[in-house]
């Protein structure tokens, strides 16, 4: 491990966390790189990390700190180093394991076009965590907000995130258009116009399975009943459609003993109610309509029915599947409207990509919005913290933005370095802190009676109410 990155040097009086056998190792005093972020992420960095440093020191009296240490992306780099992500950057969030960031800019004219895509990819951070609950007194734009608590799995490092795209009018284009209609196309009725411009979706076993793998891992060492997987297969079936099923495959061979599916709850459901029902019976209650199809379809139903039965019915009949996760999915489209009218019904979400990114924002309107909505990037053995909203720089350096994404990123990242104590310190003093109305001023403009503090006055009520 070097001793200086980006010409600064680690804190002596702080150790780095290590990863062995799988699992980190904090020391009491852990090198925790941060990035302070552009815009707005001066401000809301600086009100989130004496947040941070008040819990901890209220919640282990000394015997606990954080030892912060500043690394550099985006403008602040690109103004010291000429670089928008200098490679000791990245070192250090290597080495140093667990990381914490405010908002990025995208650079403009070319090159890297995401920042925080670059981070994810580089250290393999595939998957993104954001968890998204209610704070009583948070304004929101739906009649029961409380009943939403759902963490979202979204994979990190493919989709069409993979950033393989060809401009319309290239020569790389028309050769890729050329390949698809001459070639793949040339027995179908299929043509792309030549006009177009072309991405490449790449979804993989790889990619998936880990994916699916750590967010039923997550939902069994919560408590979490279930664990939906959230695709477009009905139209794209050998990318998303292939997602659902890699995704069950995680289940049921990974899993066994402690998941059951929805379709196979179906079948045991209906052998519960009625013991004398025969294979046939129970395949048409799972497809109703069966009658209707092929006889092949109707076969396979039933060999489906039996083998089931076969395999889990000793282990997960007579009830016991429903003391286990609860593995099922959704359509994309369908689960935007899901969480709106049935919340209650969803727990852990598990979705490609671009899903993901889309269902991630949605929820959290539903509780207050980006503003507060926290988020995580995890890989084996690394962790970066950030958060979810953008850099807003019409704002910057004015103390009036809601450091609240920031900080409730750091929750996370002190639950996930073991530090509970300290993030039930700053959740609840949160949740105080709105409750008596001292609120930034996107909130206060929704609450009757509320008073508007700026940034830093939020901090510090927080702080105070520790």
């Amino acid at each position: 491990m070097q001793k200086t990155y980006n010409g600064l040097e680690l804190p002596k009086n702080g150790e780095p966390i290590a990863y062995r056998d799988g699992k980190f190792a904090v020391p009491d005093h852990p090198i925790i790189p941060y990035i302070e972020g552009d815009g707005i992420g001066r401000d809301i960095w600086k009100a989130s990390q004496r947040v941070f440093d008040g819990a901890v020191e209220k919640a282990y009296g000394g015997k606990r700190a954080i030892r912060w240490f500043e690394i550099f992306a985006g403008e602040k780099a690109f103004l010291r180093f000429n670089t928008w992500l200098p490679d000791e950057t990245v070192a250090a969030a290597r080495d140093l394991r667990v990381s914490i960031k405010g908002p990025l800019t995208t650079p403009i004219g070319g090159g890297i076009r995401s920042l925080n895509v670059a981070l994810r990819q580089i250290l393999d951070l595939y998957a993104c965590v954001r968890p998204v609950k209610y704070y009583q007194g948070v304004p929101s734009p739906v009649k029961h907000p409380e009943k939403l608590n759902v963490v979202i799995f979204r994979e990190n490092t493919e989709d069409v995130y993979a950033g393989i795209e060809f401009k319309e009018g290239t020569d790389d284009a028309a050769q890729l258009i050329a390949f698809l209609n001459d070639d793949l196309l040339s027995k179908t009725k299929k043509k792309i116009r030549a006009d177009s411009g072309v991405g490449i979706k790449p979804i993989s076993i790889t990619g998936t399975k880990r994916l699916v793998r750590y967010a039923i891992r997550y939902a069994l060492e919560t408590g979490r009943k279930t664990v939906t997987l959230v695709h477009k297969g009905n139209i794209q079936k050998f990318t998303e459609g292939a997602f659902r099923e890699w995704g069950y495959e995680v289940a049921t061979e990974e899993f066994r003993e402690q998941a059951v599916t929805e379709r196979e709850s179906w079948i045991l459901g209906n052998v519960e109610a009625n013991p004398a029902l025969t294979i046939e019976q129970n395949a048409a209650m799972v497809e109703p309509g069966m009658e209707l199809a092929p006889q092949s379809f109707r076969d396979a139903v039933c060999a489906e029915v039996k083998g089931v039965l076969d395999a889990i019915g000793a282990s997960h009949g007579a009830g016991a599947w429903k003391q286990k996760i609860l593995v099922n999915d959704r359509i994309a489209d369908s689960i935007f409207q899901q969480i709106i009218i049935r919340p209650a019904e969803y727990s852990v979400l598990a979705a490609p990509n671009l899903n993901g990114d889309y269902i991630s924002d949605a929820a959290a309107a539903q509780v207050g919005g980006l503003g507060i909505a926290p988020g995580a990037n995890i890989g084996d053995g690394y962790a970066v913290f950030e958060a979810t909203h953008g850099t807003a720089p019409k704002y910057a350096d004015r103390d009036v933005i809601n450091p609240g994404s920031v900080i409730l990123s750091g929750v996370m990242m002190l639950d996930f370095i073991g530090w509970k104590e300290a993030a039930r310190k700053i959740e609840n003093a949160m949740e105080k802190t709105i409750q008596q109305k001292f609120v930034t001023y996107d909130f206060e403009r929704q609450l009757a009676g509320a008073t508007k503090v700026g940034t830093s006055e939020f901090a510090t009520r927080m702080i105070g109410n520790m």
